[in-house]
């Protein structure tokens, strides 16, 4: 095998922020098709519930498109049904194009339900499958004549019908038709997407391909860990196609100049087009970002250790409840923790961490980034 070629640590970040298209201003274009562009180019774009701030779904999408409204997923989702809802390595908004890539996970759910679902029945699930086909699309809050149980999860629901819905929904029975909030409205699979016939699910060998060609493009540089993130048991099939396309020589080992031991791979096309001078955006990242959310890979490439405290007591808290780390350029250089204050219409800075003096400069484009930010929390 050749040998990896080393790349600095600032080649090795233009890489990424231009895979994560955080490097120019509106790579996606404006509108509605924007939203399908950015989620088709980064993959997938993670789903989560806590709203201090604006969700980080619209957020990440914001961070990539100036002009993004909300409505723009909602109508991808909802209308153009363009994107779907299903599991990555979180709850995200996934291209419809890649649903054959998923429908083997689906199958698998079918033939070894998870035991968190373990009290659904099958006749429970025929039974709801029988109502949607005669009541339409049904949300949690639609159906009132459950016999409502305690909770035997923070996340579970008093309603019976929620578990066997999330069922049918790992089952690829149903899929989220519309979202308002965190409010999920189900529709059978076929009928939302007016199938005549399923499409053909994907290999084990396209799914794997599938995921390194995602990675690249997203990425730009890849490791084993960021290709099957927690998905671990996919590291020996990707590792062997990455060494198939490295004899072809469509990638080339690389690694970060004193990280030696940190595998990584590129393509020749992407080292290539190295960058000379760094990207000079400024960006308050969603911590469930694409560039984020891989905290060792963050901390490789950023030299920034970002910490998620939302479920660690006050006390203990370092960054803060829900604090963003603040991109300036290609260095993360503060994390602010944010909350909206929605009746006074202001973004309330509760703490900010600097990680390294930015110079005035910065700290100037990074007000002006914030008066953005709370423009976009209660925009459209």
């Amino acid at each position: 095998m050749p040998k990896s070629r080393p790349l600095s640590p600032d080649h090795a970040r233009h890489i990424w922020l231009s895979a994560q298209r955080l490097d120019v201003s509106s790579p996606f274009g404006e509108g509605p098709a924007a939203t399908l562009a950015a989620i088709a180019h980064l993959g997938y774009v993670q789903i989560d519930t806590i709203n201090v701030i604006e969700r980080c779904h619209h957020h990440i999408l914001w961070s990539r498109i100036p002009g993004y409204a909300r409505a723009h997923l909602a109508q991808a989702q909802s209308a153009d049904k363009s994107v779907f809802e299903y599991w990555t390595h979180a709850l995200s908004y996934v291209p419809s194009a890649d649903l054959p890539f998923f429908l083997p996970a689906m199958k698998q759910y079918r033939e070894t339900p998870s035991r968190w679902f373990g009290s659904v029945t099958p006749l429970e699930v025929r039974k709801m499958a029988r109502r949607l086909r005669s009541e339409g699309p049904l949300s949690i809050r639609d159906i009132g004549d459950d016999e409502l149980v305690d909770k035997d999860h923070p996340w579970a629901s008093r309603k019976p019908s929620k578990r066997v819905l999330e069922m049918m929904f790992f089952q690829g029975l149903v899929t989220i038709g519309t979202r308002q909030g965190m409010v999920k409205t189900y529709d059978l699979m076929a009928r939302h997407f007016g199938w005549d016939k399923a499409p053909k699910p994907a290999t084990e060998r396209q799914i794997t391909a599938y995921l390194l060609d995602r990675a690249l493009r997203s990425q730009g540089m890849v490791s084993l860990d960021s290709v099957c993130h927690l998905d671990a048991p996919r590291k020996k099939a990707v590792r062997e196609l990455i060494e198939s396309r490295v004899r072809r020589k469509l990638l080339v080992p690389v690694h970060i100049a004193g990280q030696d031991k940190a595998e990584h791979w590129a393509t020749p096309e992407t080292l290539a087009s190295e960058r000379i001078a760094p990207p000079e955006l400024t960006h308050i990242l969603s911590p469930f970002d694409p560039l984020v959310i891989q905290r060792k890979r963050l901390k490789l490439f950023f030299g920034y250790d970002h910490l998620f405290e939302a479920y660690v007591p006050a006390a203990k808290r370092k960054l803060g409840y829900f604090a963003l780390p603040v991109l300036a350029g290609d260095r993360i250089v503060a994390a602010i923790d944010l909350k909206t204050d929605r009746a006074a219409g202001k973004v309330l800075i509760q703490k900010w961490t600097w990680l390294e003096d930015a110079g005035a400069e910065a700290k100037a484009a990074i007000d002006e980034a914030l008066g953005r930010f709370e423009r976009f929390q209660f925009g459209d």
